[in-house]
C-alpha cells in the first residue's frame, strides 16, 4: 500500500446557471480511513460526491480517486470505486443473486468469481436465506444491504456512501455500521454523507462540514466538538440534602455551575478529565454520596449549531438539482 491519499477533492466547483452548488471544495481522505461529509440540506454534499464519482463534470477544479484524475481518467476512477446512493439501485424484479450476477457481468468479471463472491457477500450481509427472493419482497434494510453488497462485488478500494442508512430502523442502522467498520478494518476507504450525526461520530476518522457549497470546518469529531464549546462535568447527587456543599466544591474547581430544577443534578464547565477527577475526589472526601459523575462533551449537533446557526436537518433530501451528465 502506498501513502498516497485514497480520495482528493481539489478546488471543486459546480455551477448550475447562476447557482453555485459547490464552491472551491478541497479535502483529502487517507487510505483505510473514513471521512464524514456533513452539512445542512442543499449544502452541496451530494453534488460533491457526484463529481468525485464521475457522475457530474466539475465546472472547475478536479479530484483524484485511487490516484486517478476524475476529469482526465473517469473510466479508471470507476474501476477503482463503488457507490451506494441515497436510493437503492437494485432491480426489484430480480432476486438478490440475479442482481449480483447482472452487475458482475456488466463489470466483465469472470463467472466463477461472480458466483463465489456473490455467495460470500450474501452471507456477509445476512441475505443468504433470501437470496432467491425477488427484491420487491425485501424490507428497506435488506435492500440497503444488497445495494452495498452490489457496490462491493468488484472489491473496490474506495467506497462512496451517500446517506447509506437513510430510512433504516435503529437496529438495521447498527447492523450496517458493523459491516462498514469491518470493511475499514480490511483496508477499504469510505467517504460518506449522512444526516445522522451519531453515524458520523461513530464511523468517521475525520469530518468535513460544508455549508452553502463551501468547506466551513474540517477535523476529527473530537476537535470539532472542542471548537464548539468546553466540556462539562455533570454530577448527580443521591439526594439534595448536601446540595450547597457540592455546589461549593464544584465552584472551587470550575465555573458557571448550573443546578437543575430537581436540585440533584449539577453541571459546570470544565477543562477536561482532570477537573472531573478532582471534583470526584473532593466529593468522596466530604462523604457526599452521588449517583453518577461524568464528562459531557458537546455533540456533533452542537457543532452544527455552532457552525451553521441551526441544528442538523431531520430529512435527507437536498435541494440541489442537476441534470444527469456522465462523462465518457
Amino acid at each position: 500500500m502506498t501513502s498516497d491519499p485514497a480520495v482528493e477533492a481539489i478546488g471543486l466547483v459546480k455551477r448550475f446557471g447562476d447557482n453555485t452548488a459547490v464552491d472551491d471544495v478541497s479535502f483529502v481522505v487517507p487510505q483505510g480511513s473514513v471521512l464524514g461529509l456533513l452539512g445542512p440540506n442543499g449544502a452541496g454534499k451530494t453534488t460533491t460526491v457526484r463529481m468525485l464519482t464521475t457522475l457530474s463534470i466539475p465546472t472547475s477544479g478536479t479530484g483524484r480517486v485511487a490516484g486517478h484524475d476524475i476529469v482526465k481518467e473517469p473510466s479508471a476512477v470507476r474501476r477503482s470505486m463503488g457507490l451506494t446512493g441515497q436510493a437503492a439501485t437494485v432491480d426489484e424484479l430480480l432476486t438478490a443473486r440475479e442482481n449480483l450476477r447482472l452487475i458482475g457481468r456488466l463489470y466483465g468479471l469472470p463467472r466463477g468469481y461472480i458466483r463465489e463472491t456473490s455467495d460470500t457477500l450474501l452471507e456477509r450481509f445476512a441475505l443468504t436465506d433470501a437470496a432467491d427472493r425477488t427484491i420487491k419482497t425485501y424490507s428497506g434494510g435488506m435492500r440497503r444491504r444488497l445495494d452495498l453488497a452490489v457496490s462491493l462485488l468488484a472489491a473496490p478500494p474506495v467506497l462512496f456512501l451517500d446517506e447509506p442508512t437513510t430510512g433504516l430502523d435503529p437496529h438495521s442502522r447498527q447492523d450496517l455500521w458493523g459491516v462498514l467498520r469491518e470493511l475499514v478494518r480490511e483496508g477499504t476507504t469510505l467517504l460518506l454523507t449522512t444526516q445522522y450525526l451519531e453515524e458520523a461520530d461513530h464511523l468517521a476518522n475525520d469530518i468535513v462540514v460544508i455549508d452553502k457549497g463551501q468547506v466551513i470546518a474540517h477535523g476529527t469529531p473530537t476537535q470539532l466538538k472542542d471548537e464548539a464549546g468546553k466540556a462539562a462535568v455533570v454530577v448527580t447527587l443521591t439526594d439534595s440534602s448536601r446540595l450547597e456543599e457540592a455546589e461549593k466544591i464544584m465552584n472551587d474547581t470550575c465555573r458557571e455551575v448550573y443546578v437543575e430544577a430537581d436540585a440533584r443534578r449539577l453541571t459546570a464547565q470544565a477543562s477536561g478529565l482532570a477537573d472531573m477527577t478532582r471534583i470526584g475526589a473532593r466529593l468522596e472526601e466530604s462523604a457526599i454520596e452521588i449517583d453518577d459523575i461524568g464528562l459531557q462533551r458537546p455533540s456533533l449537533d452542537d457543532v452544527f449549531l455552532h457552525l451553521t446557526g441551526h441544528r442538523a436537518e431531520p430529512t435527507a433530501d437536498e435541494s440541489e438539482t442537476e441534470t444527469q451528465e456522465v462523462p465518457a
